[in-house]
């Protein structure tokens, strides 16, 4: 049985930098992966980087074809890329098949025949195999041959004329806002009476108003029932109506990627069906971490990326870092123009009983919307009246992905609002919005 000092469940984010990270420091690390499509993750290979790489060819070009046929090189080239960063590696051994724990020290590795081919062996353990979409339960969803999960989707051969998502979430409208930039026809199907429930209603009243300009039509309040394949398509009967489509993208989310016989180890799973670990990413099991979607929680590259300190500091450090001190977690849904949000909305910030201040300043009165030539949006902020701190900002407008960053960073810092507001930025930029969004 072949032992090594580190044994990595998956090629993810989190997982191949700590791989790198050990072999540095001169320990023989196994990578485990049961896909060479997913060297590096689902971010590079069928996640954030090949749908903003579409998003983005969208907005520049509007061209289904040469946006699909870019993805695919620019996936190809950094998949490559990352097998190579760690195979090349001597101290790093990347294992092409499917790993299933026999205790909490070994893994049985099996072929695509689900045979074993060999069993390893490690004192350190780290599961990093990420998450999968969900599935519903829904008549004719195994059989139609016109829907697709949020991978599939990405590798059309053709752009369909009329695409209906099921599902409003944030990966549901970002290929709303995507597939409408290409030309094709997008109606969204939400379960419940509105979108983006947990987003500033002010906010979610402009995502709206511009997603209908680009010919979204968004259908609240519609159960999917049924699907029903005809010679060309797809119908879709729901609570509220049919719809006809040629593509039907299943968009309910997606879950941890747990099937590694956990049952032969003191790994435990939640409740939703993540693995469960304490602040320190350690499992249920002393040996064995987890990190990435895998564990539950946001489901972002950069979590990943920072719970790869977390558990570098484990394995390697002191100890000190954890999920409860790794500060304010910003995000942005790369819909059109982007959405970014970090901390609390305002009607959070009241309900949670803070002494609240808010202001709000829309795209258009910034300088910068004339050179983007895109007046589309609105920035809003709030503020903790007793002692200056920020709560939360929500930007919604071109760049905001960028600029949020440094409201996180003011978050963190505990610096007031005025830092912010009387700060010197350059022109004519977005950011100098702050000038006015923080002027309270």
């Amino acid at each position: 049985m072949k032992q090594f000092d580190l044994i990595i469940v998956g090629f993810g984010k989190g997982g191949k930098t700590l791989a790198k990270f050990a072999a540095a420091q001169g320990q023989k690390v196994a990578v485990i992966e049961k896909s060479k499509k997913m060297y590096g993750g689902t971010c590079i290979n069928i996640g954030c980087i090949p749908s903003k790489t579409l998003v983005h060819e969208g907005i520049e070009h509007g061209s289904f074809e040469q946006a699909f046929s870019r993805k695919t090189d620019v996936v190809n080239a950094l998949n490559n890329k990352n097998y190579h960063n760690l195979a090349d590696d001597d101290n790093i051994e990347v294992l092409d098949y499917t790993a299933k724990f026999k205790s909490n020290h070994e893994l049985n590795l099996l072929n695509e025949q689900d045979e074993v081919m060999e069993t390893i062996t490690s004192e350190q353990i780290v599961i990093n195999t990420g998450a999968k979409s969900v599935i519903p339960p829904i008549e004719g969803i195994e059989s139609s041959q016109h829907l697709y999960d949020s991978e599939g989707i990405m590798n059309l051969k053709s752009q369909p004329n009329h695409l209906v998502i099921i599902g409003g979430g944030y990966i549901a409208l970002e290929f709303a806002a995507m597939f409408a930039n290409f030309g094709t026809k997008v109606t969204v199907l939400e379960r419940s009476n509105d979108i983006m429930t947990k987003e500033d209603k002010d906010i979610v009243a402009e995502v709206k108003k511009d997603l209908a300009d680009k010919n979204v039509n968004i259908v609240l309040n519609a159960d999917t029932k049924k699907f029903e394949d005809t010679e060309n398509g797809t119908i879709v009967h729901t609570s509220n109506g049919e719809y006809t489509a040629d593509a039907v993208l299943i968009a309910t989310g997606r879950k941890p990627n747990t099937d590694l016989d956990l049952q032969n180890t003191d790994v435990k799973i939640g409740e939703h069906g993540e693995i469960k670990v304490n602040e320190y990413l350690q499992t249920t099991a002393s040996n064995i971490y987890a990190l990435g979607d895998v564990k539950g929680g946001m489901q972002f590259t950069y979590i990943s990326l920072d719970d790869f300190r977390i558990v570098k500091e484990q394995l390697f450090g002191e100890g000190q870092r954890s999920t409860e001190n790794r500060g304010a977690v910003p995000y942005t849904v790369f819909i059109d123009p982007p959405l970014a949000r970090v901390g609390l909305t305002g009607e959070q910030a009241k309900e949670q009983g803070y002494n609240v201040i808010e202001n709000a300043i829309p795209v258009n009165t910034i300088p910068r919307h004339k050179i983007n030539n895109d007046s589309r949006g609105l920035f809003k902020a709030v503020v903790n009246k007793n002692n200056e701190e920020i709560l939360g900002a929500t930007l919604y407008g071109l760049q905001s992905e960028e600029i949020i960053n440094l409201i996180k960073l003011a978050i963190d810092q505990k610096l007031s609002y005025k830092v912010l507001k009387e700060n010197i930025y350059t022109h004519p930029t977005m950011v100098e919005s702050f000038n006015d969004l923080f002027n309270m």
